[in-house]
């Protein structure tokens, strides 16, 4: 009954918390467990800059932004569109006619990730939703004519997965904001007038479960208003409990406030960090939006990319694993082939993965990688190359007389011998099987 007492005290001091607009309460806030246990996402950038598909979703800052132009981009449109045109004339050719959340949400879960993250909003300021801030420059009002987040939103939940949304908080072009940076941020009128109202009614419309902030680096967190913002979130929204954000709220905050860290694009930390974190990558290594030029040696593999992802779980991560959609609202067939490559991975491994905590050891490597993850009683070893020999040392583990060792996917126990007097075993392998990714999970139960 005494502990029964104490977990309803915990519940209802945790939801009775009020957290104040500063960086020392609002760091001070759990991040719901649903995040940690999750492990992988998937990440989607899809707007208009998927019209011209070409460099990247930076390309109207590439051709008309940056001084000089970048002189690839103006000879692009030199060579292929009338003089005069307009970046905000692809809008009208962003048409998503191929479009079926339900297909995308289908390939999502095959993949095994249990989070999706749509962009919402990128730097070109072009809502995929119907923003009344953003008045014929959205996805109703024009392109699709279509409420994109609301029927992925809806696709993906109905598929048990969590559902969140990237935002930019600037917008390159935007009258207001580049007055604001003229001031040199002085005055906050595109904050109060753009910004913060769009973003209210996202969370209060769409409730995510992740907000995926971005394009801060230009304003500190006070010209944002984004210890306003969060502690809102964090309080009174409708996602209160649920919601998790990212560390991109002003120039400075990236791996230092807000909810989990991601540091900077394909962050990885080389060693297990003491805060929670995220890496984001993308399938295609020289794009997050779809390039028409794409090239298959551009594009990372599949054991690339369950190496990259074991690491990450094994140093405490999550992985935000991104696909660029086409502009007609098809994910090209190689991103797919990738992501259900990953879901057969995970079908057999994927016990080491979900929910897994770090080990004591993250990594060692003798004749091949082998990383370490553990979940309860549990220690896993993931080998992510297959070993020369039959036999596999592992050097960390201690074990015991009540030690086990299981490649999983296989049936039967694998013998094992000790390798030195206080800890270490050697582990005769079987015929490995032909596995998406190229690589194996040991679980090894009666060891420390």
């Amino acid at each position: 009954m005494k502990t029964v007492f104490v977990l309803l005290v915990a519940v209802v001091s945790h939801s009775a918390a009020r957290y104040s607009p500063d960086w020392k309460s609002l760091d001070g806030r759990p991040l719901p467990p649903w995040y940690d246990e999750a492990k992988l996402g998937i990440f989607i950038h899809w707007g208009v800059f998927s019209v011209p598909a070409f460099q990247s979703e930076w390309f109207w800052w590439h051709w008309q932004g940056q001084q000089p132009p970048d002189p690839k981009c103006v000879s692009f449109m030199t060579d292929n569109y009338p003089p005069g045109f307009s970046y905000p004339e692809f809008a009208r050719h962003f048409h998503a006619e191929f479009f079926s959340p339900g297909e995308w949400a289908d390939i999502f879960k095959a993949s095994g990730a249990k989070y999706v993250v749509l962009t919402a909003k990128h730097h070109e300021g072009f809502t995929n939703w119907k923003s009344v801030n953003s008045w014929n420059w959205n996805s109703v009002d024009s392109g699709p004519h279509r409420d994109l987040v609301g029927e992925l939103g809806e696709a993906v939940r109905n598929r048990s997965l969590h559902y969140g949304l990237y935002n930019s908080l600037y917008e390159w072009f935007h009258p207001l904001y580049l007055n604001d940076k003229k001031n040199g941020f002085r005055t906050q009128d595109f904050v109060k007038q753009k910004l913060l109202p769009e973003l209210y009614n996202m969370v209060v419309r769409y409730r995510p479960e992740l907000i995926w902030s971005d394009g801060d680096w230009e304003a500190p967190d006070s010209y944002w208003n984004s210890a306003e913002f969060l502690a809102w979130l964090y309080n009174d929204s409708p996602v209160k409990d649920t919601v998790v954000t990212n560390d991109r709220w002003g120039a400075g905050c990236a791996c230092k406030h807000g909810g989990y860290y991601n540091c900077q694009d394909k962050y990885s930390p080389g060693q297990l960090p003491e805060h929670k974190w995220e890496k984001c990558t993308s399938v295609d290594t020289l794009s997050w939006g779809y390039r028409r030029n794409m090239r298959i040696m551009e594009l990372m593999d599949l054991p690339t990319i369950i190496e990259d992802l074991v690491s990450t779980v094994a140093l405490g991560g999550n992985y935000l694993l991104n696909v660029g959609p086409t502009a007609d609202g098809m994910i090209p067939a190689v991103f797919e082939e990738r992501l259900r490559g990953v879901g057969a991975w995970l079908q057999v491994n994927g016990e080491a993965i979900y929910a897994s905590k770090p080990w004591r050891v993250q990594m060692e490597n003798t004749t091949v990688p082998v990383w370490y993850t553990s979940k309860g009683s549990s220690i896993y070893a993931i080998v992510t190359a297959a070993p020369p020999t039959t036999t596999l040392n592992l050097l960390t583990p201690k074990t015991s007389a009540a030690t086990e060792v299981i490649l999983l996917g296989s049936p039967s126990s694998l013998p094992w011998a000790p390798l030195y007097p206080n800890a270490g075993l050697a582990v005769l392998l079987p015929e490995l099987p032909c596995v998406p990714g190229g690589a194996w999970t040991l679980r090894l139960d009666g060891v420390s």
